[in-house]
């Protein structure tokens, strides 16, 4: 299967990949490069999200939907209409709220589709198989992963293994800089 995107950073990565103590599948190497990825993600996340004006505008927008529920229900056209009004006066508050969310996501795509590129490219990373037991592979959910890149039975690649130590260690570092789940 041919990449999408493929970038050579092996001027990068082949130095990593030599201090890995087993560099023919060098399976820290990639545990390295999703605990950067991951922290770099969080911090910035931190420093972009305001935490407490987001759940206060999270718990704004609940409660307008609760009114509406509320005024739906009673069959009010009055009491309807009022709640529709703090809906479009709440309207910039809830733009502003997805622009606040989506605004590391938009920093982070390129610097992580630059460092997926790479890892594709580099032929050591590329080819990183690690063997799991059969009980892993049923709670790994590998059955539906292998549908969409399929390898063999029992063993997942440097993207599977990537997965599964960024979404860990984004939630390590979240809890670390005292940052909620979202």
């Amino acid at each position: 299967m041919a990449p999408i995107f493929s970038f050579n950073m092996d001027f990068i990565f082949n130095p990593l990949v030599a201090l890995d103590p087993n560099p023919q599948n060098p399976m820290l190497t990639v545990f390295f490069i999703g605990c950067l990825v991951s922290l770099f993600i969080v911090v910035l996340q931190k420093l972009l999200i305001d935490y407490d004006k987001m759940e206060a505008m999270q718990e704004q927008s609940k409660e307008l939907q609760k009114e509406l529920r509320a005024a739906q229900q009673s069959g009010d056209p009055k009491a309807l209409a009022k709640v529709q009004k703090k809906q479009m006066e709440f309207l910039p508050q809830q733009t502003e709220l997805m622009k606040m969310q989506f605004k590391p996501t938009i920093i982070t795509m390129v610097p992580i589709l630059l460092v997926f590129g790479g890892m594709y490219a580099n032929h050591a990373i590329s080819t990183l198989t690690i063997h799991i037991a059969s009980a892993q592979h049923y709670l790994l959910l590998m059955p539906i992963w292998n549908m969409f890149w399929p390898m063999p039975d029992l063993t997942i690649n440097f993207f599977g293994w990537y997965l599964l130590v960024s979404f860990t260690m984004s939630f390590v570092f979240r809890r670390m800089l005292g940052l909620k789940t979202m």
